[in-house]
């Protein structure tokens, strides 16, 4: 369980302004005594660069072994509610208002026993009300754990995900009511073939409606296109997003949808084991995808890495999406198992050089991009409020990162928080494409991509020189299109559906 390691949030639970920052943590075994049991923490931005330990006094110290977490205002009350998920029972906790949660998952009807690994909200049936998809990994048995590795030379490994059986992943829909209801096999998602880690809501065809892509750990990859009436149809084949370009299926591990080329349509990213390179598909805007992975230059250089959470972030401002990558391999032991890498890894981060093509910068940004730690999961916000994106690194055995962006905000930006009146009032699944000059760019709201983690939900532009944007286009989640003209650079906007905030 161990190997999966764990995942991060930023979003405002106090509604301050602040990205606020939560860590999801493993747990002792059944059967290990720990001197002092770990638990998930929660920290309040004080908006002067630090953060308070607020995990008692809030009610989200999960002492469960957990994997991942999303973030979304599942009964529409105004406050960011999260789920958590673990090896054994999830949670969800609802936000009080008043900075403490209480976790309802076994009211709601979402504790889901299985092993659960990513999860995320969307309003996949467009009535309001954010629906959860829940990942759910292999069928394991901590009493039956079986022995891997070299046996004549007596050296254990952690077993490989070939070994142990598949189990499906769950769609609950929200009822409306505070409760949900499993409907994964009605809505068509139902698969007992994937071992699945990272999962991501998107609208790749630009029809209105959320379809689900999920990266499985060695077998074939998953997206799920949204019918429109409630059920979905698995295309993953079909549109050229669930094996390799030699067709063979990867360990999928984290996944991510971004529009790196900026011509309005969402291309797709998944991380995958070393020796694999990880995958980077560009979306054709006639339902297909293409494998870009060796046209983009991004294929050599993730080769030698074992890649977990992967996420399309602007670093630099400059008006395009750039690519990070979070490493780190699974086995201490490498050399003594006969395999090639490190333990410890560096992160990747590309920089997009608008022509298609990406380079690899990480060595130059800095002492904390060069750090070899065992990473997993990765969340992205502006936690100091400077202008640029920061990002939060988790990993395994050791403490977390905080990377904080010291050069990005040389360039301009805007940073845009939408607050929907009609439905999920945290306008998850609404889209916004801005336009400066010749540079349009295109961002959703979304909740739980990457790997086991949570971004911030307010949208970053960088906008490179300009210092005005021309248009700013809404597209709601209820449907409803708002259009915003002559928006100066360099601020927070709040905009409200149907008016400004």
């Amino acid at each position: 369980m161990e190997t999966l390691g764990s995942g991060a949030a930023f979003f405002d639970y106090d509604a301050d302004g602040d990205s606020d920052l939560y860590f999801v943590n493993g747990a002792p075994l059944p059967g290990y005594v720990a001197q002092e049991v770990p638990t998930n923490c929660l920290y309040r931005n004080n908006g002067d660069g630090t953060f308070t330990d607020v995990t008692e006094e809030s009610g989200v110290g999960d002492t469960g072994y957990g994997h991942g977490c999303a973030v979304g205002d599942y009964n529409n009350d105004g406050q960011l509610d999260l789920y958590v998920t673990n090896y054994g029972t999830n949670r969800l906790y609802r936000n009080n208002g008043d900075g403490t949660f209480t976790d309802v998952a076994e009211i709601a009807g979402v504790t889901e026993p299985r092993w659960s690994s990513s999860c995320a909200f969307a309003d996949y049936d467009r009535d309001g009300n954010l629906d959860l998809y829940v990942v759910n990994y292999i069928v394991f048995d901590i009493e039956e754990n079986p022995w891997c590795g070299l046996k004549e030379k007596g050296i254990r490994a952690y077993c490989e995900p070939d070994n142990f059986p598949a189990q499906s992943d769950t769609l609950f829909r929200n009822n409306g009511d505070g409760t949900f209801t499993d409907v994964t096999k009605s809505a068509g998602i139902y698969r007992t073939t994937g071992k699945g880690l990272g999962v991501v809501w998107g609208d790749y065809n630009n029809d209105g409606v959320p379809d689900v892509y999920v990266a499985n750990d060695s077998t074939e990859n998953f997206f799920y296109h949204n019918n429109g009436d409630g059920t979905f149809e698995e295309v993953g084949f079909m549109v050229g997003v669930a094996l390799s370009e030699d067709g063979a299926a990867e360990n999928g591990m984290g996944t991510a949808f971004g529009d790196w080329n900026n011509d309005g349509w969402l291309d797709l990213t998944v991380t995958n084991y070393a020796q694999q390179t990880n995958t980077l598909y560009h979306n054709d805007a006639d339902g297909f995808f293409t494998d870009a992975t060796a046209t983009t230059k991004t294929a050599q250089l993730t080769y030698p890495y074992l890649g977990w959470a992967t996420a399309f972030i602007d670093y630099d401002n400059d008006g395009y999406q750039d690519l990070f990558v979070a490493n780190g391999h699974l086995h201490e032991n490498l050399a003594e198992l006969r395999q090639q890498g490190t333990y410890g890894q560096r992160n990747l981060l590309f920089r997009n050089n608008y022509n298609g093509t990406f380079t690899e910068v990480s060595e130059t940004l800095g002492p904390g991009m060069k750090l070899e730690d065992v990473s997993r999961g990765a969340t992205f916000a502006d936690y100091d409020s400077d202008g640029d994106i920061d990002i939060v690194v988790t990993n395994s055995n050791t403490a977390p990162r905080l990377l904080r962006n010291d050069g990005g905000n040389q360039k301009n930006y805007l940073q845009i928080r939408l607050i929907a009146t009609q439905g999920t009032t945290d306008a998850i699944g609404a889209r916004i494409k801005i336009t400066t000059g010749e540079l349009t760019q295109t961002r959703e709201v979304r909740s739980g991509d990457g790997y086991l983690s949570q971004r911030d939900l307010t949208l970053h532009f960088g906008v490179a020189d300009y210092v005005q944007i021309d248009s700013i286009e809404i597209q709601w989640q209820s449907g409803a299109k708002q259009l915003i003209k002559s928006v100066p650079a360099n601020q927070v906007l709040s905009l409200k559906e149907n008016g400004n905030e």
